[in-house]
């Protein structure tokens, strides 16, 4: 990046559902709206200097518990009803 000074912009008339958004990933990441804000428009122009790396399942990775009970419930949704696959 060159010494210059970066460029500012203001933004008007912000989607709600972008709004909501920004603010949620802000504060998920703990970073301000205007680093969120950045960010997002870094990765949407192809910008990112890393991979996105997502968190959507994060909190389920890890935490199977085998359930006998479960895994006998389970069986009947292995069972093929022919009537229905004619």
């Amino acid at each position: 990046m060159s010494n210059e000074r970066p460029n500012q912009y203001t933004l008007r008339h912000v989607p709600p559902r972008v709004d909501q958004r920004l603010r949620e990933v802000a504060s998920q990441y703990g970073s301000s709206l205007n680093q969120a804000a950045l960010d997002a428009l870094s990765r949407g122009l192809g910008l990112e200097a890393e991979p996105v790396i997502h968190h959507d399942l994060d909190d389920l990775a890890g935490t199977w518990v085998a359930d006998p009970a479960f895994d006998e419930a389970m069986k009947d949704m292995d069972r093929v009803d022919k009537d229905l696959w004619k």
